[in-house]
């Protein structure tokens, strides 16, 4: 179970706009951002506290996704699989219409599968993709968006699924018993701080939307050891100027021990729709790589659109 939280933490970091990090195809070819130029970090109303407080104290990401329940739209996910030599060998492709224009019905209305996609018992090669199945082809049938808000406590009676959410809804929150890297997670305690950069950006977001682009780095000067010490070495988050909440999400990740390898980039942007913010487009590149398993290569851009509200419940 603990191998598969692990995965599902690859696999579902969420976050928004930042650059393509692994040499290889890349699926996202939507462009949505555009930077103006670097705002004053001492600008009038605006620091670095300014961004983190609201990055922790967020709920209107998380809402986002619950909000889809209320939507008929349709969904285009395309899955790529990669060879040692990052060559394709895997390709699936879903065109999904999720009507709640009456009790809930998901309808498949493309569903494409080439190469290298499923075992001889009909199950998924690869658990990036199983896990990319069971969160995103189907989020009403999952526990991705459940009726009550992502914990912020830490017990032993926390779920797998609660730290998960945790981890992509509150970043920077420590998620106490994931193992090997709960602590990691935790970017900005003060002990932390000292080992990042914090630049922040002015820009425009799909042609007409005013936004600050946030990002924190991790510093070029560090020595190697202290580098390969930190699991995240990029976040990036778009915020809305008109009312300062989150419109998207980018994360860099890598880590090594004798355990497990991994080097994961993940991008989550939303939008309006009639004033509502939905989520849009959700981007995925990574490898992972833990003993007695083949090593996984797969990247995911899931695209909604026509969002349109439901007439069910």
């Amino acid at each position: 179970m603990k191998k598969i939280l692990l995965l599902l933490v690859l696999t579902l970091v969420a976050f928004g706009a930042g650059a393509q990090q692994i040499q290889r195809f890349n699926p996202d070819t939507i462009p949505t951002i555009q930077l103006d130029s670097v705002v004053n970090i001492k600008a009038k109303r605006l620091n670095i506290e300014t961004f983190i407080d609201a990055i922790i104290n967020d709920t209107s990401f998380y809402q986002a996704f619950r909000n889809m329940k209320k939507y008929t739209f349709i969904a285009e996910n395309r899955v790529y699989t990669y060879d040692k030599k990052n060559k394709v060998d895997g390709r699936i492709y879903r065109k999904i219409k999720h009507n709640n224009d009456g009790p809930y019905k998901m309808e498949y209305l493309v569903k494409e599968d080439n190469g290298k996609i499923y075992k001889k018992n009909g199950k998924y090669q690869l658990y990036t993709v199983e896990m990319f199945d069971y969160i995103f082809m189907n989020a009403y049938n999952t526990d991705f968006v459940p009726n009550s808000a992502p914990s912020t406590g830490g017990g032993k009676n926390e779920s797998y699924k609660d730290k998960l959410k945790t981890l992509i809804f509150n970043p920077g929150r420590p998620i106490k018993g994931l193992p090997f890297i709960g602590n990691k997670t935790q970017i900005f305690t003060a002990n932390m701080r000292q080992y990042y950069d914090y630049t922040f950006y002015s820009g425009t977001y799909l042609d007409s939307i005013p936004v600050y682009r946030f990002k924190v780095s991790v510093k070029p000067d560090l020595s190697s050891w202290t580098k390969d010490g930190l699991m995240i070495k990029e976040l990036v988050t778009i915020f809305d100027k008109r009312n300062f909440e989150i419109l998207g999400r980018y994360v860099d990740m890598k880590y090594s021990n004798m355990l497990f390898d991994f080097d994961v980039q993940m991008n989550i942007e939303m939008s309006y729709f009639d004033e509502v913010k939905l989520p849009t487009k959700i981007t995925y590149q990574g490898n992972w790589d833990y003993p007695f398993k083949k090593e996984e290569r797969a990247s995911f851009l899931i695209v909604h659109k026509d969002y349109k509200l439901g007439k069910g419940k």
